[in-house]
């Protein structure tokens, strides 16, 4: 079962910064919810070298159509240079969830 919902991804070498850019996304309501995992060993190249680093994943629970948003906003406020920017479809799920989740990432209405 395809869904409009996507979870999108990124990291950060911050815990602090981790939870700025999970806070901000959510309170713009681009997304309903974020999550931040535990840090974590990145082994990457950059800049003609083998790097090893700290860093946090932050999971955006979102819908397709606040994903371009979303990205925006995360490219505006991302320190990186290149940062990761993944986005996975999710293919099913509860459908209570899933209603949340379209419902949450979308502009504040007079009704909720």
């Amino acid at each position: 079962m395809a869904t409009d919902i996507v979870i999108a991804q990124t990291t950060i070498d911050d815990e602090g910064r981790a939870e700025a850019l999970a806070r901000g996304a959510v309170e713009a309501r681009l997304a309903a919810c974020a999550h931040i995992d535990p840090p974590f060993k990145a082994v990457y190249w950059w800049q003609d070298a083998v790097r090893v680093e700290r860093e946090w994943r932050i999971s955006y629970k979102t819908t397709r159509d606040r994903l371009p948003a979303l990205a925006e906003w995360v490219a505006a406020e991302h320190p990186y240079e290149v940062p990761q920017w993944i986005v996975l479809p999710v293919d099913g799920g509860s459908e209570a969830y899933l209603g949340w989740v379209a419902a949450e990432s979308g502009p504040r209405t007079e009704a909720r």
